[in-house]
């Protein structure tokens, strides 16, 4: 039994008419033993079981039985069948399928920094091999989740960024290899749809809070939640005025459910939360969830200057397709301190 069950039910109950869309079709997913991608199949192996979907997911990973060992319940089940292989190779897989859900990004700051070329060889070549699966199968559904990355630079007048905004990321800086080639993965979706006739489903993911977040990588209240769990001093390496928004993980899944189901092709929308909180409010708030409370330790100092910030609206996912926050950043700091701890 899933530790997930709670959330699990809570998806379900918000995206029963989303998920019976799904009655009897094979899925393609690329990126399921991610973060995203282990939600996203939790999500369909509840709904599958509890609504007798007889629907069926083809899953494309390099290392089946580590995620398996890691996700029984969901590696193991019989709607699961993996494909072994790399997305920036062409993917050896018999037959159609009824919807694809491309997720295969590798969520590392360090491959970003020190081998940009494999971080863009990974969005454009996966993105290229599955576009050539799905046209393969018709004019099906294709759900991409891109990235707020694709706005490049907030700017400081906006309190929030919306789809319509076109700034974009310094394309002669190799720090953004992963900003430009998630922009690049967009226009070849676009393309596709034009040529084949695919539905062309964008989720602009922000940031986001909640189980399976690895707690010991570039994720800073993933790492504030490892500091506070084994009673250490939060550390704050800058000066902690950076803003963001986190949105829990169970409502990630939702939206991005209902983006593939009902999602408008070649229309792009936010995923993530209007919910604005500073770098160290956010470590506040992760010690305020854990006893005892632990001190919080700001490094870097202040230079006057306003503040960066990554925050989406979400107005367009909110009004056009029925969506919501629905779990508060607090709840979702516990549910993932308690998940951890377990």
């Amino acid at each position: 039994m899933t530790r997930l069950q709670r959330d699990l039910d809570e998806i379900l109950e918000r995206s029963r008419d989303d998920f019976e869309t799904l009655r009897g079709a094979r899925l393609y997913v690329t990126g399921g033993t991610g973060f995203v991608g282990s939600w996203m199949l939790e999500a369909f192996v509840w709904a599958n079981d509890r609504l007798a979907l007889g629907a069926r997911a083809c899953v494309l990973t390099r290392d089946a039985d580590a995620f398996t060992r890691r996700v029984p319940h969901v590696g193991g089940d019989a709607s699961i069948t993996f494909v072994s292989g790399d997305v920036r190779d062409a993917a050896r897989v018999d037959g159609t399928f009824d919807a694809i859900i491309h997720a295969a990004t590798p969520a590392s700051a360090r491959i970003n920094a020190e081998t940009p070329k494999i971080m863009v060889d990974t969005i454009v070549d996966g993105m290229r091999h599955t576009l050539d699966l799905a046209e393969r199968s018709g004019a099906i559904p294709v759900l991409l989740t891109s990235s707020g990355a694709v706005y490049g630079r907030q700017p400081l007048d906006r309190l929030r960024v919306d789809e319509t905004y076109a700034g974009a990321p310094d394309q002669l800086d190799p720090a953004n290899a992963y900003h430009e080639a998630k922009r690049l993965s967009e226009l070849q979706l676009a393309i596709g749809a034009r040529v084949s006739g695919i539905g062309a489903k964008v989720a602009r993911l922000f940031a986001f809070v909640g189980p399976y977040l690895p707690l010991d990588t570039h994720f800073a209240i993933g790492n504030f939640m490892r500091d506070a769990m084994n009673a250490a001093t939060i550390e704050i390496l800058g000066d902690g005025s950076p803003l963001r928004s986190y949105l829990y993980a169970g409502d990630m899944t939702s939206w991005l459910w209902r983006v593939l189901a009902r999602g408008e092709s070649g229309r792009a929308y936010n995923v993530g939360s209007e919910r604005i909180v500073s770098i160290a409010e956010t470590a506040r708030v992760v010690a305020s969830c854990v006893e005892p409370q632990g001190s919080i330790a700001v490094r870097g100092v202040p230079t006057g200057a306003a503040p960066e910030r990554y925050v989406p609206s979400t107005h367009r996912a909110r009004e056009e397709l029925g969506l919501a926050e629905w779990t508060s950043l607090e709840e979702s700091i516990a549910r993932t301190i308690a998940f951890a701890r377990a």
